[in-house]
């Protein structure tokens, strides 16, 4: 019997009394003690998870796939890799076992085959990309396996991820875990509307695009959302008794009548079995590339990779690459495209917008010149009378009646400066960009498919548009032997365009400093295509050649009334003596 009696403060007592009872055995000495307050609440450990690679080919995608696996926000000894490699035709071997070698003492364990294959395609091969039914065979084989590993370590979870995954937030599998679903996956962005999970499967077994399937890619509804599929990035909770006739292989699944696929068996397993599929977006998770065609070569992956980190520059932030990874992941060697120069207009108070499209020009090869623009917030009345600068008589915007805004006249001013440098340094053909642009999937290898066009026309032209916000209806008729150039008509935005010398020469000419109005109002006035006569009027000739590329190549990062919209031309003061306004969607 343990009796004890003592006289001492309130806390020491309480102190006294817990050492007693861990003597007598009623409690835990690892208990938390807080302020001299038993706290009973074990501490729990997070679920043990494996995660489950078959890696073949991806070599372009790795580095970046394993530098986000290394940075998961989540308990290394709670996590266990299996992994498989083999019929490798390019680096991926070498960077598997690198990148093993380096966290091999981190994680619980580590279960790899990684093989040096000879021949390195299955014998129904006809390309590294085709997916034959040998090769369904072995990966059906290698998933079954993985499921059966997991369940004999008795592990909590197993995750599915494919290579070419490429995760930007790193509490995807803490989020996913917490979730506590039978079969998750988080939603993951690849190009245009294709994405990791189905809406809806027709009886033969193929994609069906469903109502509900863009609300969901879109985040017009946002949460947790059962599916009849989900695949590259599919997390199975083992503790749930549910997922235990889960299973790969089409035998196992009675009845079966569908094709030799793994994502498919796997769907229909889980619908047989009555076991949800859950495809969750309530945050951003990252990216994936498409499944490369039969007839694509593996370098392909390289330009999705740039799409992707484009993108993510725009959106979320250049992708990180470990200092061990980088090295198989350098940047292209930079160019102009063919150009004589390619500049990019950038107010000098906008570092991040700046640092943003260097990191595209990186990404994208460009060799590319900054332009300090003429920043609208230094300007003033008594300074542009200074420099000779008047407005157009009577101009007042088109839409809401405004009066032209510093910010208006500083960009025209900042556009004016690189066609007086195109003019001085006699160049060609130049590319003038904005720094508040998204650029298209495969920018540089249309925009190079654009310039030959141009260079086979048997006019000279003086301005293509890349990015521009067309204002009428009316159709723009096609430039005859052209299969993406367009007449172009009455059209907003100074995005991007290609600027030829005759071009500059033609706009300076015109004198607009004496008759200033909105860049975007000036263009279509010099190529003759603006609705407003009385405006057209004060500028003679109007002969300027334009055309748009069709379909366009660049876009704005943000459209007004977006979440990190901002205008430098609209908020901005207005000149006082002559009504003006500034552009709606800049």
């Amino acid at each position: 019997m343990c009796s004890v009696i003592i006289t001492m403060d309130v806390r020491w007592r309480v102190l006294f009394l817990i050492l007693l009872l861990c003597q007598c055995g009623f409690t835990n000495p690892t208990d938390n003690i807080n302020n001299g307050t038993l706290s009973s609440k074990p501490k729990k450990l997070s679920p043990t998870v494996v995660i489950a690679v078959l890696v073949r080919n991806k070599a372009i995608t790795l580095p970046h796939f394993l530098t986000a696996l290394e940075n998961l926000n989540y308990p290394k000894e709670r996590m266990s890799l299996w992994i498989r490699s083999d019929h490798n035709e390019d680096n991926t071997l070498k960077i598997l076992r690198l990148w093993l070698s380096s966290v091999e003492r981190l994680y619980h364990s580590i279960n790899t085959e990684l093989r040096s294959s000879n021949p390195k395609r299955f014998i129904d091969e006809s390309s590294p990309t085709q997916w034959s039914p040998l090769r369904f065979d072995h990966l059906i084989k290698l998933k079954e396996e993985a499921l059966a590993y997991a369940r004999h370590a008795w592990a909590d979870f197993i995750w599915f991820l494919d290579a070419d995954v490429i995760l930007t937030n790193m509490d995807t599998l803490k989020d996913m875990v917490a979730r506590d679903l039978t079969v998750s996956s988080p939603m993951l962005r690849s190009d245009g509307l294709y994405s990791n999970f189905w809406c809806g499967m027709t009886k033969s077994f193929y994609y069906k695009r469903t109502e509900d399937y863009k609300p969901i890619l879109q985040l017009e509804r946002t949460g947790c959302f059962e599916v009849p599929m989900v695949h590259t990035a599919v997390l199975i909770n083992l503790r749930h008794k549910a997922s235990q006739n889960l299973t790969f292989v089409a035998s196992k699944v009675p009845y079966y009548s569908g094709p030799k696929d793994d994502i498919i068996t796997f769907a229909l397993a889980a619908k047989h079995f009555g076991v949800p599929l859950h495809i969750c977006n309530e945050a951003f998770y990252g990216y994936f590339t498409l499944p490369l065609e039969e007839n694509q070569s593996l370098i392909f992956d390289e330009a999705q990779l740039v799409n992707i980190r484009l993108e993510a520059i725009v959106d979320h932030g250049d992708l990180v690459l470990s200092e061990l990874m980088a090295p198989f992941a350098p940047p292209p060697e930079r160019d102009t495209l063919g150009l004589d120069k390619i500049f990019m207009i950038n107010l000098k108070r906008r570092p991040d917008r700046r640092l943003k499209m260097m990191q595209c020009f990186n990404q994208l090869g460009i060799e590319a010149i900054s332009v300090e623009a003429v920043d609208g917030r230094q300007l003033n009345e008594s300074l542009l009378e200074s420099m000779g600068i008047r407005m157009l008589p009577n101009y007042e915007d088109p839409y809401h009646k405004r009066p032209l805004t510093m910010g208006e006249i500083g960009c025209f001013l900042s556009h004016y400066k690189v066609w007086q440098k195109v003019v001085e340094d006699n160049l060609g053909q130049v590319l003038v960009l904005e720094d508040d642009i998204r650029f298209e999937n495969f920018f540089r290898s249309k925009l190079t498919h654009l310039m030959a066009e141009l260079s086979s026309l048997d006019f000279s032209w003086d301005l293509v548009y890349v990015g521009r916000k067309k204002l009428q209806s009316e159709d723009e008729p096609p430039v005859q032997t052209s299969k993406n150039l367009v007449w172009v008509g009455y059209s907003y935005w100074t995005l991007g365009y290609l600027l030829s010398q005759s071009g500059a020469r033609k706009l300076l000419a015109a004198q607009p400093l004496s008759k200033l109005l909105p860049v975007d109002e000036y263009l279509p006035i010099m190529f003759d295509r603006h609705p407003e006569f009385k405006w057209k009027e004060h500028f003679e000739p109007r002969d300027l050649v334009a055309l748009s590329a069709q379909p366009l190549l660049l876009y704005p990062t943000h459209y007004t009334g977006e979440p990190g919209y901002i205008s430098d031309t609209e908020d901005s003061s207005r000149i006082p003596t002559a009504p003006q306004s500034p552009r709606d969607d800049l």
